[in-house]
């Protein structure tokens, strides 16, 4: 997961990041004020989670632009923990905060196979 971390410490300085994890799934805040689901594509690339966001901001007829730091667009790869699967993933997006849930692949896990007579 240090890579994650690594990674997110690499993202602008407007956009903050948690990462939170449990036994089945990492779950990765991110704050992305201004953005909603329309201007957000998030996928899984090859060991990365891609994220592409565009904030939406709309100025005032009677007002220019003096001085702008807010960035309109994000567009981060982050890697992923080698025991993150794709499968099952899922995210929501609220009041420009997203949260995606990344659950970690099965594989160590005990399950129990039934077996039955073949005769």
């Amino acid at each position: 997961m240090s890579a994650l971390r690594d990674a997110l410490r690499d993202l602008p300085e407007a956009v903050f990041a948690d990462v939170l994890e449990s036994d089945d799934a990492y779950l990765l805040v991110l704050d992305l004020p201004g953005v909603t689901a329309d201007g957000l594509t998030v996928s899984i690339e090859g060991g990365k989670l891609v994220v592409e966001a565009e904030r939406a901001k709309a100025v005032p007829e009677e007002f220019e632009y003096v001085n702008e730091d807010r960035s309109l667009f994000l567009d981060a790869e982050l890697p992923l923990p080698p025991d993150v699967t794709e499968s099952g993933a899922e995210g929501d997006i609220s009041d420009g905060v997203l949260e995606l849930r990344l659950p970690k692949a099965t594989t160590g896990r005990q399950t129990s196979i039934p077996i039955e007579d073949a005769r």
